[in-house]
C-alpha cells in the first residue's frame, strides 16, 4: 500500500510541473517607483541646507564630471547624472547609512554603494584643478600679501596642520595603526591652506597614529620647498613640526618681548588652518560624524570634500544653514603635539625674521 501511495504522489508532482510549463503563471507587474527630483522641488535655501552647495555650484560641478558618472545607455529607467551627484552630496551632508540615503533618493542600498563610489572618485579626480599651491611669482606675492594682512607676518605662502577624520576599524593586522592618541580610529589628514581658507594641499593616506612631522617629511611639498620652488616663501606650523628654514614654528619658551611678538603674530596667522578645518567639517558633517566605508573610498571622500570646499569658497558661498536633523558630535580638541625638536639657533630664516623684522616693531 505504501508503494502505491508513493507512485501516486510522484504522478501528481509530475502533472503539476507539466501544467506549469504549458500554462506558466502570470508574472507580477513590474513596479517602477518614481524618483524625486530634488533639484527642482527644493527652493534655494532648502537645497543649500540639504546638499551643502548652491544650485549654481552643483550645476557647474555636474558639467565637470557628467561624462564620468552617467550611464552609457538610457534603458531601464537609469538614474540621471544629477541624481547621482545629489545622492553623493546628501551622503557627505549627513554621513548616514546607505539605506537611509537610498530611501531619500528612491534607490536601493546596493545601488547606493556604487553611486557614491563612482561620484566620489569623479569629484576627487578634480583635485589638480581646485587644490594647488601658488606657483607663479605673481601668485606667491599675492598670497604673501594676504597672509601679511592678518597679523603682519612676512613671506608666508601657506599654513599647515593635521586633523583627524574618524573612520570605522579597518580590521586586519594593521588596524591598531589607525588608532590615534585619543583612542579612536582615524586618518591623520595633513592640509595646507591660504589666508582665505582655501585648501592648497591635502594628504589623506596616513593612519591616525602617525605624527604630523612624519607626514610632512614624506610629502611632495617638502621636496618642492627644499628645491626652492617657492622663492622666499615660508610655511607656518605648530610645534609638532620640525623647525627649518622654510617651515617656521613658534618659540617654546619666549624669553624676550621680540620673541613674544613673533609668537603672537605666528599663531594668529597660522590660525587660518584651524578655521579652515572648522568650516570644512561644518559644511560636510560626514567628516565629523565619521566614515563607515572602506579605506580607499574613505580617502576619496576626504579629498572630494576638500575639492567641494574649495569650489564653494571660489563661488563665494556662505556657510550652509544648520540642519536641525543632524547631530554632529563635539570635536575633540587635540593639543599641539610637542616634539623634541631643537635647533632654534641654527634656523637662519627664523632668526633673520626675528632680528630684521619683529625686533623693529613696537612690542606694546
Amino acid at each position: 500500500m505504501d508503494i502505491f501511495d508513493n507512485i501516486d504522489d510522484l504522478a501528481i508532482e509530475e502533472e503539476t510541473i507539466i501544467n506549469e510549463y504549458i500554462n506558466p503563471p502570470e508574472r507580477k507587474e513590474r513596479i517602477i517607483r518614481p524618483r524625486p527630483d530634488h533639484f527642482r522641488i527644493w527652493d534655494s535655501k532648502e537645497f543649500h541646507r540639504r546638499f551643502r552647495l548652491r544650485k549654481e555650484s552643483v550645476q557647474y560641478l555636474l558639467s565637470l564630471i557628467e561624462n564620468k558618472i552617467k550611464h552609457q545607455t538610457e534603458r531601464n529607467q537609469c538614474i540621471s547624472p544629477m541624481l547621482h551627484l545629489l545622492i553623493a552630496l546628501r551622503f557627505y551632508a549627513t554621513g548616514s547609512f546607505y539605506i537611509t540615503v537610498g530611501d531619500f533618493g528612491g534607490i536601493h542600498s546596493s545601488t547606493m554603494c556604487r553611486i557614491i563610489k563612482k561620484v566620489t572618485e569623479a569629484i576627487a579626480s578634480l583635485r589638480t584643478i581646485f587644490i594647488n599651491l601658488p606657483r607663479s611669482d605673481e601668485d606667491i606675492r599675492s598670497t604673501q600679501l594676504e597672509f601679511y594682512k592678518i597679523a603682519r607676518f612676512p613671506r608666508v605662502v601657506s599654513a599647515i596642520d593635521g586633523t583627524h577624520i574618524r573612520i570605522q576599524s579597518p580590521g586586519g593586522n594593521t588596524a591598531e595603526e589607525f588608532r590615534n592618541r585619543k583612542g579612536f580610529f582615524s586618518f591623520n589628514v595633513q592640509a595646507m591652506c591660504s589666508a582665505d581658507l582655501m585648501f592648497q594641499d591635502i594628504v589623506a593616506r596616513w593612519p591616525g597614529s602617525t605624527h604630523d612631522c612624519m607626514i610632512f617629511a614624506n610629502s611632495h611639498v617638502k621636496y618642492h620647498f627644499e628645491n626652492g620652488e617657492f622663492g622666499n616663501g615660508i610655511i607656518l606650523g605648530d610645534s609638532g613640526y620640525e623647525l627649518t628654514n622654510y617651515l617656521l614654528t613658534p618659540f617654546q619658551n619666549p624669553d624676550t618681548p621680540t620673541k613674544t611678538l613673533y609668537n603672537e603674530s605666528q599663531i594668529r596667522t597660522r590660525n587660518v588652518i584651524e578655521r579652515c578645518f572648522g568650516v570644512w567639517k561644518r559644511r560636510f558633517p560626514v567628516l565629523s560624524i565619521g566614515l563607515r566605508c572602506r579605506l580607499p573610498l574613505a580617502q576619496d571622500v576626504i579629498v572630494a570634500c576638500a575639492v567641494l570646499h574649495n569650489l564653494a569658497r571660489s563661488k563665494n558661498e556662505e556657510e550652509p544653514p544648520v540642519d536641525p536633523e543632524l547631530h554632529i558630535p563635539p570635536q575633540p580638541i587635540f593639543p599641539p603635539a610637542i616634539a623634541d625638536f631643537t635647533g632654534d639657533e641654527r634656523c637662519h630664516t627664523r632668526n633673520l625674521i626675528l632680528i630684521n623684522y619683529f625686533h623693529a616693531l613696537p612690542t606694546e
